[in-house]
């Protein structure tokens, strides 16, 4: 079983509004997911991330890949660079 952190839409038409889950790689973009890691809104200025940084951390160790746009956001929080510190440092 693959697991991906990825994004699940929600809100309206125009509206997006996104969930950060834990989701096996079969399952639907917005259907069964394992765990919410956090939020995402693209449409506020500037973007409104609110991520549990221990579970991301946890999920990672645990060899979740994410997605390239879950990438990006775990970058831009600073999440990926402690994931890729070696464990001494």
């Amino acid at each position: 079983m693959a697991v991906k952190i990825r994004l699940a839409r929600g809100g309206s038409k125009k509206r997006p509004f996104y969930q950060v889950v834990v989701a096996d790689e079969r399952f639907p973009r917005d259907g069964r997911f394992i765990e919410n890691l956090g939020q995402y809104d693209p449409k506020q200025d500037p973007p409104m991330v609110n991520l549990n940084e221990e579970q991301t951390l946890e999920w990672l160790k645990k060899g979740a890949q994410p997605t390239d746009t879950v990438r990006t956001i775990l970058s831009k929080q600073g999440i990926w660079a402690k994931h890729k510190q070696p464990e001494g440092a």
